[in-house]
């Protein structure tokens, strides 16, 4: 029916409408369609009703295609565009994919040539520089905290040394710290010895030990110091400078101090000559008396009967020395030979002086370093320290012209003589040597100190009577007798 329709038609549209003719049924769906409707309609509805219909849907057609190229005419003009580029661009496109195809083989090659070269199977310097940096991109916090090595081990010594005066237990930590550090620096040093960061590292950390060593030096020669903190200040020394500890003496000791020994000595003595240089006013008042003494014994012989600023000056030192003296000792012996037997400790001073009679004696040549061979440090050294006292006696004492006052400093002497000889370093016999001033002086010191040391011994032997009675009292007078000073220059 709509294919009669259609052709009944066809002629009118053509002749009655510009528009292009319509598509028959077969092709159009839409012509089919209104064409199947047309006979379902009455003859006035397709009078009256249709044409409106007609126009009313042509309208809406309108205005929707106007307001769709209103809406989208850039797109249309671009897909325009696009289409009458599309003659130009497939041809170009075929000659592209032949040009692709072309280079396929030459890629091919390439591709195995690069594979040939930069495979993990040869050596190749670029791979190998990238592996190293990619090694260093993953461990650049390891690296950075190696490089903040030096300045942390610096930080810890100077707030150690910082730290030491006010408070030991804080110093103490703060340079086992810094000890820990730097035996990390030597592991890496010992690891990877051909590092030029770790040489570096190591090269800065030896300056710190250097200035970590230079504090604890100073630390020994602090005032009061005692026996925990010098051990723990020998201790820090013999790790950071271990070489002063590799320093053997043939001495016959086998103490295996080193250098430590006499290091810790200089410091205490010098610790002590700054205490004692604290006496300058005293001993520049006792040096007036001195001059006056003279002054008075050239004009008028035996008229100096002055003497007080040098008694003051005398006892205070005497007092400085033995507490200063003793505590230098009795240090060293507990920090260097903590296991040193009694017998050993009372013989010290006569091995010190096998010691000094062996060093003068000639030896054939050797090829090691001499300064090896030293004796002990502590042979030697309380003849320095009785070297000090003894010059300060024989300079002041004959300023002191009162018998009781010379005798009371004396006696002090006497005592320091004994709280040495405690320790094996009794010096009682060398002040019996003080007449070899050659004058009227001298011999009246030396006799003076001959009757202390009587008096002395003879209380001693009484107070042994008093508490031991007639047999220990015997016995401990012979003791007495066998270790007293003077015993062999027949003093009773």
């Amino acid at each position: 029916m709509a294919d009669y329709l259609y052709e009944l038609l066809t002629p009118h549209l053509a002749s009655t409408n510009a528009s292009p003719t319509p598509l028959s049924p077969e092709n159009d769906t839409t012509t089919a369609q209104y064409l199947n409707r047309l006979p379902t309609l009455s003859l006035q509805a397709l009078q009256e009703t249709e044409p409106q219909s007609l126009a009313q849907s042509s309208h809406s057609n309108i205005l929707s295609l106007q307001a769709l190229s209103n809406r989208s005419h850039k797109t249309f003009i671009s897909s325009a565009d696009s289409l009458s580029a599309l003659r130009n661009s497939i041809p170009q496109l075929s000659r592209d994919a032949q040009q692709l195809r072309d280079a396929i083989p030459k890629l091919d090659e390439e591709a195995v040539l690069f594979s040939s070269r930069y495979s993990r199977a040869a050596e190749n310097a670029s791979l190998e520089k990238r592996k190293k940096v990619m090694q260093l991109a993953r461990n650049v916090d390891r690296l950075s905290d190696i490089l903040e090595l030096p300045t942390l081990l610096s930080t810890a010594v100077s707030s150690a040394a910082a730290s030491s005066g006010a408070a030991g237990s804080s110093s103490s930590t703060t340079y086992s710290a810094a000890l820990d550090v730097y035996a990390h620096i030597k592991r890496l040093q010992t690891l990877y010895p051909d590092s030029p960061l770790v040489r570096d590292v190591s090269a800065q950390a030896e300056d710190a030990m250097k200035d970590m060593t230079t504090h604890l030096i100073t630390g020994l020669r602090a005032q009061n110091l005692r026996l925990a903190a010098a051990m723990r200040t020998v201790g820090w020394l013999r790790r950071v400078a271990p070489e002063l500890e590799n320093l053997r003496s043939d001495g016959g000791t086998g103490t295996g101090e080193g250098a430590l020994g006499a290091l810790f000595l200089i410091c205490r003595l010098a610790n002590l000559v700054a205490t004692l240089e604290a006496l300058d006013p005293l001993r520049e008042l006792a040096d007036q008396e001195s001059h006056r003494r003279t002054q008075s014994t050239e004009k008028k012989p035996g008229s100096w009967s002055d003497g007080h600023q040098t008694e003051k000056f005398l006892k205070r030192y005497i007092e400085i020395f033995r507490e200063q003296s003793f505590a230098i000792v009795s240090l060293y012996k507990n920090i260097f030979t903590p296991n040193q037997a009694e017998s050993e400790l009372a013989a010290t001073g006569l091995r010190g002086i096998d010691a000094r009679i062996k060093s003068t004696a000639p030896r054939p040549a050797q090829q090691e370093d001499p300064l090896q061979h030293l004796p002990p440090a502590l042979a030697t050294f309380p003849m320095h320290l009785v070297q000090l006292l003894t010059d300060t006696l024989r300079a002041y004492l004959p300023n002191v012209r009162d018998k009781s006052s010379r005798e009371s400093l004396l006696t002090q002497v006497l005592y320091c003589a004994a709280s040495l000889g405690r320790l094996g370093g009794d010096f009682g016999m060398i002040l019996t040597e003080m007449n070899d001033m050659g004058d009227e002086d001298g011999e009246e010191m030396a006799y003076e100190w001959e009757e202390v040391t009587r008096k002395h011994r003879a209380l001693a032997g009484r107070l042994e009577q008093l508490t031991g009675g007639n047999t220990a009292s015997g016995s401990s007078k012979g003791t007495l007798r066998a270790a007293s000073p003077v015993q062999g220059l027949g003093v009773a």
